[in-house]
């Protein structure tokens, strides 16, 4: 994707072979760069947000790994920085799929041989990112495509997302937002809903950001307006993304989409989870029991982040002295509530056969390492 026409992606490694990320707290009033160097630079880098997205979370944790590598490539500190990583956010799976990528490729080893194996996989993970959310595109477009063609002539698709599924929180392309790209490019009239996503407006600071720099038609919703938007046949598509995907389909994402696929059952509006095969977590059946949700801190509840009058990146506090905030940072929306999962590998339905089907070699390879084969 590009940042006023100059090519980006979220993570890379620089001409000097350095990892740079753009820091996205700051977004979308500045956009800074940062180089991550020590294991500890990228566990902050992943706790507090600077990364954010679970496919930029895995890539920047399989980096993470790289650099470690560079600087101790001991059995000792390969596994206390599988440790660390992956202390720093549970629901996220691409993390936890990364790290244990990483221990595969290196585990076997010589410690001499580590650090250049570890960048070499860590860059082919990224590319690996890059190629599938542009396949999750391809395959969602024939969804936007089918819409267009049953509506009026120039009549927009309209789409509503929520959270940023977005470039920033993959290495590039986005899941939710690759196919409404893929459409854009094909000549496909599309319109954005973007819920705001209170805590942490990711869609006000990062989805619109984004489409705003691609010049996609958008406007910005406050997260309670979707289900009125639905009710009123305004929305043609719900896309998503998703933190965790469990084997039988109950998708695990930022806080409030459970909210969204309920409205959009009750008004027959479809509701898509844009789906990255690494993050489906082939252990896991019961999302509502065995999914770990992140509780956050309560100040991303009760304290905004802005620019004021004069220009200045603040944080204000909007609740009254005294006041907690509660901060789960993700829900699970059952299998039932989705119309479909669009993947690298095509489209299927929310189901453990349909999900067997597709990614029956995934599955069994999981079940292997979890069995020890």
């Amino acid at each position: 994707m590009k940042i006023d026409g100059k090519p980006f992606r979220s993570i890379w490694r620089d001409d000097a072979g350095e990892v740079r990320i753009i820091d996205q707290r700051w977004l979308p009033h500045e956009l800074r760069i940062v180089p991550l160097d020590s294991r500890e630079d990228f566990a902050t880098a992943i706790r507090d947000m600077w990364v954010r997205g679970a496919p930029l979370i895995g890539a920047t944790a399989a980096y993470g790994v790289a650099c470690q590598m560079r600087r101790d490539a001991s059995d000792a500190a390969l596994s206390e920085t599988w440790e660390i990583l992956h202390a720093t956010r549970p629901t996220a799976i691409n993390l936890r799929w990364a790290l244990d990528e990483m221990d595969r490729v290196l585990r076997p080893l010589p410690p001499g041989d580590r650090a250049a194996a570890a960048f070499r996989r860590a860059d082919e993970i990224a590319e690996e990112d890059v190629e599938i959310n542009r396949r999750i595109g391809e395959n969602g477009l024939a969804l936007i495509r089918e819409i267009a063609a049953a509506k009026p002539d120039g009549a927009p698709v309209n789409i509503l997302t929520h959270c940023n599924a977005g470039w920033p929180a993959t290495v590039d392309w986005g899941t939710a937002t690759s196919p409404i790209y893929h459409a854009m490019e094909a000549g496909i009239a599309v319109h954005v809903f973007v819920d705001e996503t209170r805590p942490r407006n990711q869609g006000a600071q990062l989805t619109a950001w984004e489409l705003n720099s691609a010049g996609v038609p958008h406007s910005l919703i406050v997260d309670n307006a979707g289900g009125h938007l639905m009710q009123h046949g305004e929305v043609d598509l719900v896309i998503v993304g998703t933190d965790r995907t469990t084997a039988r389909g109950d998708v695990c994402n930022k806080i409030g989409t459970y909210l969204k696929a309920l409205a959009a059952k009750a008004n027959d509006v479809p509701f898509y989870v844009a789906l990255p095969s690494p993050t489906i977590d082939w252990t896991v059946t019961d999302g509502l029991r065995e999914i770990p949700i992140e509780e956050r801190d309560g100040a991303e509840i009760t304290h905004v982040q802005g620019r004021d009058d004069q220009g200045r990146i603040t944080t204000v506090q909007i609740s009254p002295d005294g006041t907690e905030g509660r901060n789960p940072a993700f829900d699970v929306t059952p299998a039932e509530l989705v119309t479909g999962l669009i993947t690298e590998r095509g489209i299927c339905s929310a189901n453990a056969d349909a999900m067997a089907q597709m990614f029956g070699d995934l599955k069994n390879a999981a079940q292997d390492r979890r069995h020890g084969g």
